[in-house]
């Protein structure tokens, strides 16, 4: 039985009480309504909850179909998710962060290849595939780097002409960190290691040591990451730590919200993070007038035509489990939220750019960023971390960047981490 596998793979996290970022549904309607069908969302992105709510309770006033919105805390979306899909009244739709995270909910997932959604896909790229069913649809396409408040970096005597590699970064980094008392400012936002922020190094930052040794290697995924440019990392890593607006042995008391503060307060340069950000820093009285997003770059590649790390890791999921007139209903919403000028309003503006034939254009800068960087022949960074084997091996790698940082662990820790974990972890997952 279904129910009886996940059980098995999340007792632990079912018996847990979930904490929520946010909840909410729409005021209308009832479970009979809208021919009995209604959506509950488990939302994957804090940062997007209120959006969620406002366009749940707007679909809701137009159509009469209930629509409940809630969005687990960061960090802890697959232990809410185990503990929901359970309940009688589980989520009718979910997310799964690509082949490694639909592993564990396969059985689960409705088969979308014949449903109105799938038909608004730009390609077929964009679904997931659980043999010759599609488990799940691509619902936004993001970038992250190194957002850059551009004002502060021409006060230090820079622009972003001047940062074309990790050299470049280095220099800029240290000379702003050498001057900071009289610049008023350092050169990075504190690197949070507590479950609000660490995503953005166990997983965002360790992309990129794992794309240059995928790309040398010309493959898309491994049972065994050699760890060729974990050299690099720490490199990039340590830029990060020494040069921020806390000292190292903080970091795990740090917060992503400390971090986004410390940026749109004028306290640091640079903050390594996603498109996904824009529409935050801008309500925090930013404009794009001293705002831009350039590459991370470690040392590795060719670094003068690298973009932005661009893709996806987010998929939406219907719940097969769900009944008949629940199904239809979260597929209504969501083709509603992928065709109407409200739903790709939304989208545009909160999630990033949608890979849908009636995808409204976006205002993000950081989305402008990436496109003018690939009009000019650069070359994105494409998302691998859908590859990495587990939610504990980025945990473990994470834990030893930590104690790196603190100073109660060594740099050989977060190699055994990456290495040995990557292939603990794969063959964990795969046995």
């Amino acid at each position: 039985m279904k129910r009886k596998k996940v059980l098995a793979l999340g007792l632990i996290a079912m018996m847990a009480a979930a904490t929520f970022a946010g909840c909410g549904s729409s005021a209308s309607g009832d479970s009979d309504s809208a021919e009995g069908g209604k959506v509950y969302y488990l939302n994957f992105k804090p940062e997007a909850d209120q959006a969620w709510q406002d366009i749940a309770k707007q679909y809701t006033e137009e159509t009469g179909v209930p629509v409940t919105v809630i969005t687990a805390a960061s960090g802890t979306y697959e232990e809410t998710l185990s503990s929901e899909i359970v309940k009688d009244e589980a989520p009718t739709l979910f997310q799964v962060n690509g082949p490694v995270g639909l592993a564990n909910w396969a059985d689960y997932c409705y088969d979308l290849k014949d449903s109105s959604l799938y038909k608004e896909l730009t390609s077929d790229s964009f679904a997931l595939y659980n043999e010759d069913q599609v488990a799940g649809i691509a619902y936004v396409i993001e970038s992250y780097g190194i957002i850059t408040n551009t004002k502060l970096l021409e006060q230090a005597g820079y622009t972003t002409d001047d940062i074309q590699s990790f050299d470049d970064l280095k220099k800029v980094a240290e000379d702003i960190t050498a001057r900071s008392s009289e610049l008023g400012f350092s050169a990075f936002t504190s690197a949070g290691m507590d479950g609000s922020s660490d995503w953005r190094f166990k997983t965002h930052l360790a992309n990129l040591p794992i794309y240059f040794e995928y790309q040398d290697k010309k493959i898309d995924t491994t049972d065994a990451i050699e760890g060729k440019y974990l050299d690099n990392y720490k490199n990039i890593w340590d830029l990060y730590i020494n040069n921020a607006t806390c000292k190292p042995a903080d970091l795990a008391g740090k917060t992503g919200d400390d971090a986004e503060n410390e940026f749109a307060e004028g306290k640091a340069v640079f903050f390594q993070n996603g498109s996904w950000e824009y529409k935050n820093l801008t309500d925090k009285g930013m404009t794009d007038d001293e705002l831009a997003m350039i590459p991370i770059y470690i040392g590795a590649g060719d670094e003068a035509n690298q973009g932005l790390c661009t893709g996806t890791e987010n998929y939406w999921c219907v719940n097969s489990e769900a009944s008949e007139e629940d199904i239809q209903a979260t597929i209504d919403f969501l083709t509603w939220m992928v065709t109407s000028d409200a739903g790709t309003k939304m989208l545009s503006e909160n999630i990033g750019v949608i890979p849908f034939k009636n995808a409204a254009d976006t205002n993000n800068l950081f989305v402008l960023n990436d496109r003018a960087y690939t009009e000019a022949g650069k070359t994105p960074v494409s998302w691998n971390f859908t590859t990495m084997p587990s939610e504990e091996w980025k945990n473990g790698v994470g834990s030893a960047l930590t104690a790196y940082a603190a100073g109660t662990g060594s740099w050989d820790d977060v190699v055994t981490a990456f290495v040995d974990g990557w292939a603990s972890e794969y063959a964990a997952a795969n046995n």
